[in-house]
């Protein structure tokens, strides 16, 4: 069937479901037609997001089921989504589904030449950033594989051809339509560009106070283009001086404030490596710096730098210019090194993991898989370096520093955790949009490139699975802390998905210079508007109601014995590794039947109260005249 012909009327729906990443998809048929060959008219089997359109059709595809095996089907490309759905040969038998937003694909391959005679032999593999691998088998003769593979690739990656993401026509289809929606959103506090502003969130921690400061020195991000324009800094500090301090950081990103202690004013900063190099060099300003950092926690008169990176790397990274502080040079400082390793090792370790999880597994040597991809090592050194922070800060009332190499990639997974454990706040579905904002977002994780949204470079060095590290150590905390959370895996899954997707703004770019001069904030939706507007599916039915409040500090068990593969993310797509009941539709009949109990509760406290009044009321009527 031509892309042209009989195109499928829309039916858009802004509340469609936000998770068509599920092969195994629930939703029905909204109505609308598809034109098929022959006049048969078919149900449109999923609903339109604002902006999407179709770009081809194809009526006569067989996608190769790893599970299933061959299942052939219809197959439709728009600007946002690849949906297959099979043609059951029998009326009970349930449709395969299969729906991958364009943003997860990394890349798209031919299989096949025009001498391929061996059954489903000729058509196209796609490769998933989500664990997937997608196999479509075309028939030679028709040549539909052509333009379905020209359509995948203008689509799933535009900027490889002078386009834009999806997320732009999204919006942009949706702002006629919604601004009363909007104004609604705003007025109930859904507004996800609404959710982090940076002054406010310094007041929540008690800045500025008589150490601490805020400045928008980097206002027009000319001291540090990756870093956000406002900062927390010591008082001391003059804005000169902190120009001078950011020359001696590597990519000039200086020491700022990530959180203070309210109780103890203990800190947590984060920077960039010194550019010490092989000669060791010092610089004065920079040590003042850190003394003013130490200064500004009158508990303690020591400061303690977490190196993230295994110490032979700092010492390498001497030849490129970079190191580390020398405790000779820095006073009254101690550093560790927490032995975090690089990109490039972590990219190779998920690799492996998707190896040992799709498509298929061996029982006898899966436990030996899993431990040879050494993913849960690395997730383990990450919650072992949080909690060495939050031991330092909580216990110790001691200031910490924290630093990787460049300081958007292991210091945000270690800021961040840490955070998370010693600030409840962080643990609620708003703290932890905030935290996600600030410390990734704005201290300029390079979420464009490790990802690689919409380009064709799915080889380049750059990209690695670091973010998704940190989702990954927020659910092992969560499973061992399973109250102390207020959202639910689900939540988790839902940022991890729209990670990739490209439907939202909130994951786009490298930099918050970036996002406000692509002018995010208006021409593209926020995945938080999208989750705050619905909450329900994404709350945890176990957070405090039936404790006495939130766990102040939590100090998970980082232990190979504690950490554990997340099933529920990475090996969903197989039916052999997948719980049989998603987390969410379990979490929503457990929010429902919390609801029930409340009410009954409520229902057997009223005749309580009624009871109790009628015993008065009866009594005084017995009682004597006097």
């Amino acid at each position: 069937m031509d892309a042209t012909s009989n195109q499928p009327d829309k039916m858009a729906s802004k509340t469609a479901s936000s998770n068509s990443l599920d092969s195994s998809s629930k939703s029905s048929s909204l109505g609308s037609k598809h034109g098929a060959e022959n006049g048969v008219l078919r149900d449109t089997p999923f609903a339109y997001l604002e902006g999407e359109e179709d770009q081809d059709q194809k009526n006569d595809v067989t996608y190769v089921c790893p599970y299933r095996g061959p299942v052939f089907g219809a197959l439709t490309i728009t600007n946002y989504r690849l949906y297959f759905r099979s043609l059951p040969l029998r009326d009970q038998e349930p449709p395969l589904v299969v729906d991958v937003p364009l943003g997860v694909i990394a890349r798209v391959e031919k299989i096949g030449g025009a001498t391929s005679r061996g059954e489903n032999s000729y058509g196209i593999e796609i490769f998933c950033k989500d664990m997937r691998n997608l196999r479509f088998a075309h028939k030679q003769q028709n040549h539909s594989r052509r333009t379905v593979f020209e359509k995948l690739q203008a689509n799933a990656f535009p900027l490889s051809y002078s386009g834009k993401l999806f997320a732009f026509a999204h919006a942009a289809a949706a702002q006629p339509t919604t601004s009363n929606a909007n104004a609604a959103a705003v007025s109930a506090g859904c507004d996800g560009w609404a959710v982090y502003e940076p002054l406010a969130e310094l007041r929540r921690l008690g800045v500025p106070n008589d150490m601490w400061r805020a400045t928008k020195l980097n206002e027009s991000y000319g001291i540090c283009d990756s870093y956000p324009a406002v900062w927390a800094v010591p008082k001391a500090a003059s804005d000169d001086f902190l120009r001078r301090v950011a020359q001696f950081r590597s990519r000039c990103r200086l020491p700022v404030l990530s959180w203070m202690n309210p109780r103890t004013q203990a800190t947590i900063t984060r920077c960039s490596q010194p550019l010490v190099g092989v000669s060791g060099k010092r610089n004065a300003d920079d040590e003042t710096y850190l003394s003013y950092i130490m200064e500004a926690n009158a508990q303690s008169d020591k400061l303690t730098i977490m190196d993230a990176r295994p110490s032979a790397n700092a010492i390498a990274n001497k030849a490129k210019g970079g190191g580390y502080e020398s405790e000779d040079a820095y006073k009254n400082v101690e550093i560790n090194f927490l032995d975090i390793h690089n990109i490039h090792v972590m990219r190779e370790s998920l690799r492996k993991v998707k190896e040992a999880c799709y498509p298929t597994t061996d029982d006898s040597k899966w436990q030996t898989a899993i431990d040879s991809t050494l993913w849960l090592k690395h997730i383990r050194c990450v919650l072992a370096g949080a909690v060495r922070i939050v031991d330092k800060v909580e216990t110790m009332s001691t200031s910490v520093v924290v630093h990787c190499s460049d300081g958007w990639d292991r210091t945000a997974q270690l800021t961040a955790l840490s955070m998370l454990l010693l600030d409840p706040y962080y643990r609620t579905v708003r703290g932890f949009e905030v935290l996600i904002e600030k410390e990734w977002l704005s201290f300029g994780h390079k979420f464009q490139q490790r990802i690689g949204h919409g380009d064709n470079k799915h080889s380049d060095a750059d990209r690695s699975p670091v973010f998704l590290q940190f989702i990954d150590s927020v659910w092992q905390v969560s499973h061992q802390f399973s109250n102390a959370f207020e959202f639910n895996e689900h939540f988790l899954i839902t940022i991890v998905d729209h990670l990739y997707s490209c439907r939202f703004g909130t994951f786009l770019c490298n930099t918050e210079a970036e996002r406000v001069a692509e002018d995010l904030k208006h021409k593209t939706t926020s995945l938080w508007t999208h989750i705050n507007s619905s909450l329900d599916q994404y709350l945890n039915p176990l957070f405090p109601s039936f404790t006495h409040g939130a766990e102040p500090v939590l100090r998970p068990i980082a232990s190979v014995r504690a950490v554990r593969l997340w099933k529920g993310l990475y090996c969903r797509w197989n039916p052999g590794l997948c719980a049989p009941q998603h987390g969410c539709q379990r979490t929503r009949e457990l929010l429902s039947k919390q609801d029930q109990l409340f009410k009954h509760v409520n229902e057997l406290r009223l005749k309580l109260t009624n009871r109790s009044n009628n015993m008065q009321t009866t009594t005084r009527l017995a009682s004597p005249m006097h």
